[in-house]
């Protein structure tokens, strides 16, 4: 594999920092025997300056190392995976700088502690290959680390289309118009938009848009909604308006090949979303509904079908907005999805969102059913029921108090489900969960109605403490290893302690 420039003046940078420090040299007493300045050798250090030949043979004598040892790429045993890391490209498109890091500065930490850090990083990596765990997966798990880290609400985002509506002239009156933006796609931004195209090839079925950046045209597929249709064209827009070059190439099927493609894809998302539901409207419809007595699912149906949102649309909105109007920002944010046709009794976690700490439930990798008391579980058996039966419903909304079993945490939970179009036999639910503390049931009047239904939870069926549940889907096999495990563990605690009183009577 090819190191790229960075990669290689981080890794002399390094090799210079470890000799130096195997020798007890301060950058002071380097810098007398090399004669180069403190400065200097600190910029190589933090792998920002490369130098010549005749410096790097100063450097290597003042080390006593010969020069071949200074320039090569390997780095000593205890090091190994430090390379690994940065070959692994990893590190070359994260951005540690909106972490407050940078990859020198998270180098010299490693440095610090060699032994123990590197051992933790090897584990990390083989982690990740034995669950088959991407670059795309810390490119996502990165994005959702830096969405939490702000709310989920982005004022830079929000401002961009305050001044774009300006700009245009453009109506966000919900539902917001489509034509309005294939109308600025078309005129502004010289698109041209193929609504049939994909229907040539049934494979792509899925694909719910594809753009052809050298010829400016877009496919979109016609299966779609048309609010579906207006958040494709509504990211067109915001690719173009915020200047965004970087985005999934149209020959990786969706596949994100670094995390400026998944930044960007997510500003873009965020921007279509904000435009075809305007904050203002709809702060001012969520503290009229927060008003209620009582949970009306029949007027939060309205309220989302006042702007024509998909329910996913409509909660990532509500994600936004919570915490920065009401002060709601213990909350989490799930995606479920069912696949009919191959498994319809196994659900999966597909997208998450987890503000001010992480929450229960979250995705696992293992093979593990998911708690069947769950809302979002739950909605997704009644959609599917109502499906078999022919029902014209094609939305369902569902509540309940959720108590984590073991704990006081409890969670207003409210989900939507429906059919997962235009991808064919799948169904999909989108729940968030309020942690109930203060500000909570001070800002939403009905949480603490005594008609929600409640349910005591845990994570999945494997793990689950509750003996008596009727909807398990699987025997808490895990439970009983761990159980066994501490059995054992108590045991010879047990046997250790007889042992000593017998050696000390």
């Amino acid at each position: 594999m090819a190191i790229n420039k960075r990669n290689i003046r981080l890794i002399f940078g390094l090799k210079v920092r470890q000799y130096r420090l195997e020798k007890s040299l301060s950058f002071k007493e380097l810098s007398a025997k090399s004669g180069l300045s403190v400065s200097y050798l600190n910029e190589i250090e933090k792998g920002k300056k490369y130098p010549k030949s005749e410096k790097i043979i100063q450097i290597a004598d003042a080390l006593d190392v010969s020069y071949d040892q200074l320039v090569s790429l390997k780095l000593s045993k205890k090091m190994a995976p430090v390379a690994e890391l940065l070959n692994s490209g990893i590190l070359d498109d994260l951005p540690l700088s909106i972490f407050g890091l940078e990859t020198n500065t998270l180098l010299e930490l490693i440095t610090d502690v060699p032994t123990k850090i590197n051992a933790f990083i090897s584990t990390i990596i083989k982690i990740a290959r034995n669950y088959e765990m991407s670059r795309e997966h810390f490119y996502l798990a990165a994005l959702r680390s830096y969405q939490e880290m702000h709310d989920n609400y982005f004022e830079e985002l929000e401002e961009a289309v305050a001044s774009f509506t300006e700009e245009f002239e453009f109506d966000h009156t919900p539902p917001v118009s489509t034509e309005q933006i294939t109308n600025i796609l078309q005129n502004t931004y010289g698109y041209t938009i193929d609504h049939t195209g994909l229907l040539q090839y049934p494979d792509l079925s899925s694909i719910r848009s594809l753009y052809l950046p050298d010829s400016r045209y877009l496919f979109i597929n016609n299966d779609l909604t048309p609010i579906q249709k207006a958040f494709q064209f509504g990211k067109e827009l915001a690719f173009n308006y915020l200047k965004l070059k970087e985005r999934p190439s149209p020959h990786s099927h969706g596949k994100l090949n670094s995390f400026e493609e998944a930044l960007n894809n997510f500003k873009a998302s965020y921007f279509s979303v904000a435009l075809l539901i305007n904050r203002e409207e709809m702060k001012n419809d969520l503290e009229d509904f927060f008003q209620l007595e009582a949970w009306d699912s029949d007027r939060f149906l309205s309220l989302m079908n006042k702007y024509e949102a998909t329910p996913e649309m409509f909660f990532h909105r509500l994600t936004n907005l919570l915490p920065t109007y009401f002060g709601v920002n213990n909350l989490f944010f799930l995606r479920t999805g069912q696949q009919l046709d191959v498994a319809p009794e196994f659900y999966s976690i597909t997208k998450e969102l987890h503000l001010h700490r992480q929450h229960s439930p979250h995705s696992v990798i293992l093979n593990e059913h998911y708690c069947r008391r769950w809302v979002s579980v739950r909605i997704l058996k009644n959609l599917m029921r109502g499906q078999q039966l022919d029902s014209q419903e094609t939305c369902l909304i569902d509540i309940q108090k959720s108590s984590y079993v073991g704990t006081k945490n409890e969670y207003f939970c409210f989900s939507a489900a429906r059919a997962n179009a235009p991808t064919p036999n799948s169904n999909v639910s989108v729940t968030i969960g309020i942690h109930m503390d203060a500000v909570a049931k001070r800002k939403i009047k009905f949480l603490e109605h005594p008609d929600i239904p409640q349910k005591v939870v845990h994570s999945t069926c494997e793990r689950c403490t509750i003996t008596d549940c009727m909807e398990r889907a699987a025997p808490p096999d895990q439970l009983i290893r761990d159980r066994k495990i501490q059995k054992a563990k108590d045991q010879l605690e047990l046997l250790i302690t007889s042992r000593d009183q017998i050696l000390t009577s």
